[in-house]
């Protein structure tokens, strides 16, 4: 039989105990993430990232599903007012160029900047790999790592340590850690603290968003990273 759970639309009060359902959920998501990655490794430096992230959707969804949840319950759903969604998308995007320029600019005083590595050099003039490339920016990056990365492991994080904010703050910490190590593997320690502090700031606005609407982080995501594919594609990006 499943665990039925719900998720709160905004923080309730700690709780003394630890929920390791939530726990084993978290495990079981972070690990595909990881193993699946490090397999496709060897074999496809562009696409291991894409790979693990459409497995651990799949998995994502039978966890919810086993506990009576839903990604609704976690904040996607269809928005009451699409001036207000895209509102807060515009937000969204000023706060993660803000935020990757400040953790950009003490990233470069610390390590060296490696960019990404070339794994992207190959888009540059070619429309065929620039489709491909924005289909992955707006399903991979855009909509699954914004689901995976906060909506499924702050919710899941938060409610192991008994909810509160105390728990969503250490959640959205360690949301943060995790998805700036997902980058290290190609943009090395510089890239990846510049995107663990995006990735800090989008857990900021998740939770301040009341995990309500996960939709304008979505966009924002997709449209600064469709920015920079476009910008390889024309020539205009070195890294």
């Amino acid at each position: 039989m499943s665990d039925k759970e719900t998720v709160p639309p905004v923080p309730q009060a700690n709780k003394s105990t630890f929920n390791f359902g939530a726990l084993s959920d978290l495990a079981l998501l972070m690990a595909t993430l990881v193993i699946v990655k490090q397999s496709f490794l060897p074999f496809s430096f562009l696409y291991a990232g894409p790979a693990s992230t459409f497995s651990a959707m799949v998995v994502g969804t039978w966890l919810l599903h086993r506990r009576g949840l839903s990604w609704a319950d976690l904040g996607l759903r269809w928005p009451e007012s699409w001036p207000k969604t895209a509102g807060l998308s515009v937000l969204v995007v000023v706060v993660l160029i803000s935020s990757m320029g400040l953790m950009g600019a003490l990233a470069d005083m610390i390590f060296e900047d490696v960019g990404a590595s070339g794994r992207f050099d190959h888009i540059e003039g070619n429309l065929q790999a620039y489709l491909v490339m924005m289909f992955l920016v707006w399903t991979h990056s855009a909509f699954f790592e914004e689901l995976l990365f906060r909506a499924f492991i702050i919710n899941r994080t938060s409610s192991f340590l008994g909810g509160g904010f105390k728990a969503d703050v250490i959640a959205a910490v360690f949301s943060a850690i995790f998805f700036g190590y997902r980058h290290y593997y190609y943009q090395g320690m510089n890239g990846a603290l510049t995107t663990g502090g995006a990735g800090l700031a989008f857990a900021i606005l998740y939770l301040w968003f009341g995990r309500q609407n996960i939709l304008p982080l979505i966009l924002g995501h997709g449209a600064i990273n469709s920015l920079g594919m476009t910008f390889r594609f024309l020539g205009l990006r070195s890294d």
